[in-house]
């Protein structure tokens, strides 16, 4: 089985794929490090030198790629991925694959996601809190539309990352 992670950057993809493979013993792949490792440079480098256009069909072609895996892998998306190409479609429709939208209100992924700026190319050039949470509701308003199309959604908010990841392994039980 292939249990796909989505949500908007900063929502905890990374931290909770790790926790839930490692109790469910199946690999963790986060789909940005898999593409860097695939094409040998940064996600960074390969926005600049080839652009957003070429990126997401390379994200696509090595989203199909895991999906057909016949492995258990936790898949943590990067947070556009549902929201480009057919990619939602082509989660929705994998049969060995569950989908978890990790839903945070956007006060929260702001607090969480301004001491990272430097590291998120997105939202680095923002010069104020007042600028990110502006950003990102605008963002997360666009992409919602995709992430609330997955199996199952998980309300996050305030929640450590056991129980999230106790509320994950309920729905897929």
């Amino acid at each position: 089985m292939v249990i796909v992670l989505m949500g908007y950057m900063g929502s905890g993809k990374s931290t909770i794929g790790r926790h839930l493979a490692s109790i469910l013993n199946y690999d963790f792949i986060d789909l940005d490090d898999y593409i860097e490792a695939k094409e040998e440079q940064s996600i960074t480098s390969i926005f600049q030198s080839k652009g957003e256009i070429y990126f997401r069909k390379l994200e696509t072609k090595y989203l199909q790629e895991l999906l057909s895996s016949e492995d258990n892998v936790v898949l943590a998306l990067g947070g556009g991925t549902p929201c480009y190409s057919n990619n939602m479609e082509l989660i929705l429709t994998t049969n060995n694959a569950k989908s978890i939208y990790l839903k945070l209100s956007i006060a929260a992924l702001v607090e969480r996601l301004k001491s990272e700026k430097q590291n998120r190319p997105l939202i680095s050039h923002l010069n104020s809190d007042e600028a990110l949470l502006e950003f990102i509701g605008k963002h997360l308003f666009e992409r919602s539309q995709y992430y609330s199309q997955s199996n199952y959604t998980i309300n996050t908010e305030g929640k450590s990352i056991k129980d999230i990841t106790e509320l994950i392994l309920m729905h897929l039980i």
